[in-house]
């Protein structure tokens, strides 16, 4: 009988909480609130078949072909020039979604027993993708402005437990919908200069803006400090697998390497797809029409909240974009016991505290506004309050 070792990070691979509560949103009339998915309204389908037509009439050969690791010139191009600060294409780095990124990001960065700070609550993909590599993730205390940085100084560490980066999503952070403020970003971006600590600036929302923009990029202001990741999963369509990463061109030969080890490269024919559709500034043009239905569908969400929430003691934030709302229940209530009573009235959500890295809140919990109609958002959040009231009693 054949006698399987695993390796002793295996061990350390856990299924994403998310991925196996989207299997319960499949039973029939659910109505899921779980889900980061982008509205399939969304998707440029027209778009994609023309640029599909053009691609394999025009270059088939190569686009079909295997290329180089670095990504497609055209695509690396294109992400340059749509980044808000000066960046070399020879910087960019097409990665197959920019969880990618993260994986490569600490393959290279990270080391058994390395500490590595994040915010308090984080993303529970980038959680996943750095655990394998055996680190002390720390959290980071955190507001509704994002991390503190007196608090960020404190669990920097020295000497060799210094941090080897901090984790962060600036813009319409998943999972709490928050955003960092310009005086947040500049002393955050300050500091970590002072200290030598890199951080990595994780940006798959920062487009999805409801009413003005957010503030510039931490990488912005250091360019040499950060590695930057973003992605057109939420822009055209996660399925492509397409996100890029930024990097400071000491780092980047490492990461390219890495990518070579993981895949060789991005699917090309993705890539031209992509950068196709991207000529004649088709994003100016469609961007907006996606912040359109997401501010209409969190407009809807938090009315729901209004009305039916009202006198639960029950708190929840108001995104200014992305597509996450964050939700803290009342004293003693566990989101997680929570969620099987409110499947059995059909509407699903996300527990919130799979997304710390260390003693996680059990009372709060994550929506997503952006794949439900406002008509199912209605119906689901009172099937929520629903589910509330009758655990109070």
């Amino acid at each position: 009988m054949t006698n399987w070792t695993l390796a002793a990070r295996a061990a350390k691979m856990n299924p994403s909480v998310i991925r196996e509560i989207l299997k319960v949103t499949e039973k029939p009339g659910i109505i899921s609130l779980a889900g980061g998915l982008p509205s399939p309204k969304t998707f440029p389908v027209q778009e994609f078949a023309a640029a599909c037509a053009t691609v394999l009439s025009h270059d088939g050969q190569s686009a079909l072909q295997y290329a180089a690791s670095e990504g497609y010139p055209a695509l690396r191009e294109a992400v340059a020039q749509w980044l808000p600060w000066e960046v070399d294409p020879a910087q960019v780095l097409i990665t197959t979604g920019s969880q990618q990124g993260l994986d490569l990001v600490a393959k290279v960065l990270v080391d058994a027993g390395s500490r590595v700070l994040v915010e308090t609550p984080t993303y529970l993909g980038a959680l996943q993708a750095f655990t394998p590599m055996e680190p002390h993730i720390v959290s980071v205390a955190s507001d509704d402005q994002g991390p503190l940085v007196e608090d960020f100084v404190a669990q920097a560490g020295s000497g060799a437990d210094r941090a080897r980066f901090m984790y962060l999503l600036p813009n319409f952070q998943n999972p709490t919908g928050r955003t960092m403020s310009e005086e947040r970003r500049a002393a955050m971006s300050a500091r970590a200069a002072e200290l030598g600590i890199p951080l990595i600036e994780d940006n798959p929302y920062g487009d999805l803006w409801f009413d003005q923009p957010p503030p510039a990029p931490l990488t912005a202001r250091n360019p040499e400090g950060c590695i930057y990741l973003g992605s057109f999963s939420k822009v055209l369509a996660p399925g492509l697998r397409l996100g890029y990463v930024v990097a400071p061109k000491a780092m980047y030969p490492k990461l390219l390497q890495a990518k070579q080890a993981a895949d060789l490269h991005t699917p090309s024919f993705n890539q031209r797809i992509v950068a196709e559709v991207l000529k004649d500034g088709f994003l100016e043009r469609h961007v907006p029409t996606i912040r359109a239905l997401y501010k209409h569908q969190r407009d809807a969400m938090l009315a729901a909240l209004e009305r039916e929430m009202a006198g639960l003691g029950v708190h929840w934030n108001s995104p200014a974009g992305g597509m996450f709302l964050w939700v803290r229940l009342p004293e003693g209530m566990n989101a997680a016991a929570l969620l099987p009573e409110a499947v059995e009235r059909n509407v699903a959500f996300v527990p919130g505290a799979a997304f710390y890295a260390d003693h996680g809140d059990q009372r709060t919990l994550r929506l997503s506004f952006v794949t439900a109609s406002a008509a199912q958002i209605d119906t689901g959040i009172a099937a929520l309050a629903a589910t509330i009231r009758a655990r109070l009693g």
